[in-house]
């Protein structure tokens, strides 16, 4: 009899699609040097991989979910992700199962591997659980070399700032000034527009000491929702 992580997997090559499986190497950015390289893609769309998820997500346990997170095939990673969500997100969780999920995530943060698996994921489990608990272990992340562990750093506050906890998230987007990385910039510059809309003195308090330093990506996402007067005040300060 087949093991359901493999069921899994067929119910995800039946969805297929070689013509998005065509354009998602490109979108992702897979070629050499880029920082998708090497992904594989079977051209299922999200709505597809939610409905399978929900399929398999009581069938699945943690060691068939670390299993399936290490499989080349972007939507097995992100199908894998969104049951995680769900088995987190079940009413019926006891806390000591949250902290086996959470660090499940971070053991496994290396397959995390591309911003569309850590959006969808980090605030939902890194950003719930830590919201009212010590969250060095999560800032800690900005100090790593890993890409993708610095955005899930940024991404779980997320959570963070919509319950109106902006600090984590300003010291995060101070921390990523002079990150190196067009993925980070954006994710930072994401989240000070998100801080922007809750309260704009915070996001002008941090305009007016880093506006000229930011990357100008970083300060294009920041400043999206002002008025184009606005916007080019602060953009003609670089």
């Amino acid at each position: 009899m087949k093991q359901h992580r493999d069921l899994l997997i067929e119910a995800l090559h039946k969805e297929r699609n070689p013509e998005k499986a065509k354009f998602f190497p490109r979108f992702f950015k897979t070629g050499p040097g880029q920082y998708g390289e090497g992904d594989q893609f079977l051209g299922v769309t999200v709505p597809k991989q939610r409905k399978i998820a929900k399929t398999f997500a009581d069938k699945l346990s943690l060691e068939d979910l670390g299993a399936l997170l290490q499989s080349p095939l972007h939507e097995v990673r992100f199908t894998t992700l969104l049951i995680l969500i769900l088995k987190y997100q079940t009413k019926k969780i006891e806390e000591d199962q949250k902290e086996k999920i959470v660090n499940f995530y971070l053991k496994n943060t290396k397959y995390i591997n591309n911003w569309d698996l850590v959006d969808v994921s980090a605030d939902k489990i890194l950003g719930e659980y830590y919201f009212d608990k010590d969250k060095d272990k999560i800032l800690n992340l900005r100090n790593s070399k890993d890409l993708w562990e610095n955005r899930i750093a940024v991404l779980s506050s997320f959570y963070w700032l919509r319950k109106g906890q902006f600090d984590e998230t300003i010291q995060l987007c101070e921390s990523f000034l002079n990150h190196p990385h067009d993925l980070i910039h954006k994710a930072t510059g994401w989240m000070l527009r998100e801080i922007g809309k809750r309260d704009i003195r915070v996001l002008k308090n941090f305009l007016n000491s880093h506006a000229t330093v930011m990357p100008r990506t970083m300060l294009r996402y920041a400043i999206e929702k002002l008025p184009p007067s606005e916007r080019r005040k602060w953009l003609d300060k670089k």
